[in-house]
């Protein structure tokens, strides 16, 4: 325990930087040895602003490692057939490896009906109720971007989790349940705290890693948080002066940490880095390549 130390940042940007370095160097031999780049199709229905915003990172990333992108954007007036039948193209278009569609989409679409028409082996985003299914089997395959980006995060600590007393604040399907499933593999004490939760702070008082992914702005506070945890903050909210602040009292917790991500430049870039890191993997499997 470190008592009432700083906390050594956990640099989600600078670890991305090097993990896409490898990536790039992969995708590189792959492609002269295949003949062709890895394919990644990006579907956004709408005018959603942020999920443009997120789609162009997206596309920038591959195009920085060499992953060749596919976008499909499509007015919010899209019927959900259209999209069904889109999906189902690129499940047999062998130059595609990857499929992602960006939330949300449209109210008129069930997004769970979308997720489930994605191929399994396609599913570089990870929500798909296979993938879910073969990590809750402790056997994963494509695995969910955030939770993953998490447990990379959670290797630079050096920390042996197993044992450790794990706290995730938020139950979605996209972070707080497969985040669960990455932790219980790795060996932790798994507790999920969600909006039915009593006494939020004792759970938080008493874990060794607390992973916020409630989407509440500063509902963890600081003086909540164990001397020497571990704190992953998934959060991400933007403050009426443009500036970024996520789930947890960051000034404060940070005081009490041993290790915690700052918001932005924490869980963010390894999220679209694990996407990248499938678009791969599925590309490995699909050739015959995978380890």
């Amino acid at each position: 325990m470190r008592g009432l130390m700083k906390a050594q940042i956990l640099d989600g940007k600078a670890l991305a930087s090097r993990l896409r370095s490898t990536l790039a160097d992969d995708v590189t031999a792959l492609t002269e040895k295949h003949g062709r780049a890895p394919g990644l199709a990006v579907i956004l229905v709408g005018d959603d602003p942020a999920s443009h915003v997120y789609v162009r990172n997206k596309k920038s990333a591959c195009k920085q490692i060499g992953i060749r992108s596919f976008s499909h954007e499509l007015p919010a007036e899209t019927s959900q057939q259209h999209l069904l039948g889109l999906i189902s193209e690129l499940n047999q278009d062998p130059k595609v490896d990857g499929i992602l569609v960006q939330l949300p989409v449209p109210e008129h679409i069930n997004p769970e009906t979308i997720i489930e028409a994605i191929d399994p082996g396609k599913d570089v985003d990870g929500f798909h109720p296979y993938n879910l299914g073969r990590l809750a089997a402790r056997k994963p395959a494509l695995r969910s971007c955030t939770p993953y980006g998490c447990m990379k995060l959670l290797e630079e600590t050096g920390e042996d989790l197993h044992g450790k007393e794990c706290v995730i604040v938020g139950a979605s399907n996209i972070v707080g349940r497969p985040m669960a499933l990455e932790l219980l593999l790795a060996g932790a004490t798994v507790t999920v705290c969600h909006r039915f939760t009593r006494d939020l702070q004792a759970h938080i008082a008493r874990a060794d890693i607390v992973v916020a992914a409630a989407g509440r702005q500063g509902l963890i506070r600081g003086e909540w948080i164990k001397p020497g945890a571990i704190v992953i903050d998934v959060g991400i909210h933007r403050l009426p002066d443009g500036s970024l602040t996520g789930d947890v009292d960051f000034a404060t917790a940070s005081r009490r940490a041993a290790w915690i991500t700052p918001v932005p430049g924490g869980v963010g870039p390894m999220t679209i880095t694990m996407l990248l890191a499938n678009t791969v993997q599925s590309f490995k499997t699909h050739l015959g390549d995978a380890a």
